[in-house]
């Protein structure tokens, strides 16, 4: 009797086992919106989230853990269970806040009803979108320009430093300032006379605080000026270890600059030809040639006192420094032959690209033609309608960069939240891990409103609504007291608290020359610069040669 009896008790336990629910509790699926992401940008301001499991939830416990964390702490949520209490459903019970990072944290302290706890902590993230109203009053484009250009202006009106006049590298430089991008401020003061922000008078007095400061105070080398300088004592500030000397890159910024100045302040007074003498001394006195380094056939960015010329950076191919070849060209006395110009920069012609991107065809440089200052910081001041030379068309070379870096982004290849044919412009900036030079080939989800502004002349349709966008739509985060941010990335929510002296004067410059053209006019009918593009065998139809 006692085995009969045993075998019934292990059997009746046996079977009342088999009904034991022992299921490990996991997560099985996830969704926002129907949406599987684990990192949702852009979604709605209501969500539902809908979290599965491989078993019943606790419906204490289901109330209790999961948590929404957004902007200053814990967003209240209502919690429900569905699809026989395996799923959990979270909604915010209010409207979440624009543009703003959350986080859903579920602890394994989560229980399942038949006891177990969650196997692993579960964490997924989502941005909310953007908000798509007007931040400010709709006015018409003309004037949209005009504000923009005005407050921009302020960077190198009333941050200027004290003593020297010249731009400060970045707001956040102190006693720093920048020789090229001071060439950019430079040419935005003559915008600035032009448009009325100022007088004739302030402008030129300005200039001569400027030309005064650098003729008679700022260190230079051969005639060169270096990249940082001091802006009270005129000493150099290395841009790095070795680069401590003269760097004609930048100074054909700088000149680029005097010698708009010169062709505007043509008038009889005593100080616009004192003016004009200084810059005269100034321009006369940069030894070009002798950055060939012992007559190389190619101009070198670099020289040191200390290390001589071990940065050893030639000036090659297409980027940003045909302006410094087009002056080397022009000097009165320091002058380059075209061959230094043919070897050099062409490298023979090997400068030529001719590939088609996105429809449209670049004559030179690297693949989707690079950031866009490429095609913007020389043609601050040169024109490039009806340009060329034995290397390529520049109104096609202008243009189709600008185009395939506009559709780039609308495309949007890597996806970043953001992009669109609104919100595009790539080129080098600060950005949310450190400066970068960005562009189709380092896309790492930053949009830098320079580079769509100060594309405006070559891209006027496509460079118009993204400053629409700019404005408008993010101009409560993007639009401050010196003009646009220096960059913004949508996809990780992050906006600079910096302005930049060489991504604020293109903005200006840029935008009158499409509205007036008149930084062009001025340096493109200056006699030397003239000369030097015909000695190098530019043609411009539009300025006669």
């Amino acid at each position: 009797m006692k085995m009969i009896y045993s075998l019934l008790l292990f059997t009746l336990f046996f079977s009342c086992n088999k009904d034991v629910d022992n299921t490990e509790l996991i997560v099985e699926n996830y969704s926002i919106n129907e949406s599987n992401s684990k990192s949702l940008k852009g979604c709605d301001l209501n969500p539902v989230i809908k979290i599965d499991f491989s078993t019943k939830i606790d419906a204490q416990s289901a109330q209790d853990i999961p948590k929404v964390y957004g902007g200053n702490g814990l967003i209240d949520i209502d919690i429900s269970l569905e699809n026989d209490d395996s799923t959990i459903v979270i909604k915010p019970i209010n409207n979440l806040n624009y543009l703003t990072y959350h986080l859903l944290y579920i602890d394994t302290f989560l229980k399942a009803q038949n006891g177990n706890y969650l196997n692993s902590k579960f964490k997924s993230n989502f941005t909310t979108k953007l908000d798509s109203t007007d931040k400010y009053s709709q006015i018409s484009d003309d004037e949209l320009l005009e504000l923009i250009q005005r407050q921009t202006f302020k960077y190198f009106w009333d941050f200027s430093h004290p003593d020297s006049g010249l731009a400060r590298e970045r707001n956040t430089s102190g006693d720093i300032v920048t020789s090229g991008g001071s060439g950019f401020g430079i040419m935005s003061i003559i915008v600035g006379v032009d448009r009325g922000f100022i007088s004739r008078e302030e402008g030129l007095n300005r200039l001569l605080k400027i030309t005064d400061f650098l003729k008679n105070k700022a260190d230079r080398f051969h005639g060169a000026f270096s990249h940082w300088l001091n802006g009270s004592t005129g000493k150099v500030v290395p841009f790095s270890t070795k680069d401590d000397g003269g760097d004609i890159v930048e100074t054909s910024y700088l000149l680029a600059g005097l010698l708009s100045a010169r062709q505007y302040f043509d008038g009889s007074s005593d100080n616009e030809v004192n003016l004009r003498n200084m810059i005269n001394n100034i321009w006369n006195s940069v030894e070009w040639n002798w950055y060939t380094k012992n007559d190389e056939k190619v101009l070198y960015w670099h020289w040191s006192p200390d290390y001589e010329w071990a940065m050893n950076h030639q000036l090659k191919g297409w980027n940003e420094a045909l302006i410094t070849y087009i002056l080397a060209a022009s000097s009165p006395d320091y002058a380059i032959d075209k061959d230094v110009y043919d070897q050099g920069w062409a490298s023979n012609g090997s400068i030529k690209n001719g590939n088609t991107f996105y429809g449209y065809t670049l004559p030179l440089g690297s693949d989707y033609g690079g950031p866009l200052f490429f095609e913007q910081y020389t043609f601050l001041g040169i024109d490039p309608h009806e340009l060329s030379d034995n290397y390529a068309d520049y109104w096609t070379q202008v243009v189709n960069h600008s185009l395939i870096n506009y559709e780039y982004c609308k495309a949007n290849p890597k996806n970043y939240y953001g992009y669109s044919d609104i919100c595009w412009g790539l080129t080098a900036s600060d950005s949310n891990d450190g400066y970068s030079a960005h562009s189709p080939t380092n896309d790492l989800g930053v949009i830098t409103p320079t580079a769509a502004l100060s594309s405006m002349a070559f891209s006027p349709e496509e460079s118009m609504a993204a400053l629409r966008f700019f404005y408008y739509t993010l101009g409560d985060k993007l639009f401050k007291e010196y003009g646009f941010i220096d960059a913004f990335n949508l996809n990780e929510l992050w906006f600079a608290n910096s302005f930049l002296a060489i991504d604020q004067g293109p903005i200006i410059v840029m935008i009158e020359n499409y509205r007036s053209g008149l930084i062009w006019n001025l340096l493109m009918n200056d006699p030397d610069v003239k000369a030097g593009m015909q000695k190098l065998e530019f043609h411009s139809g539009k300025y006669g040669f």
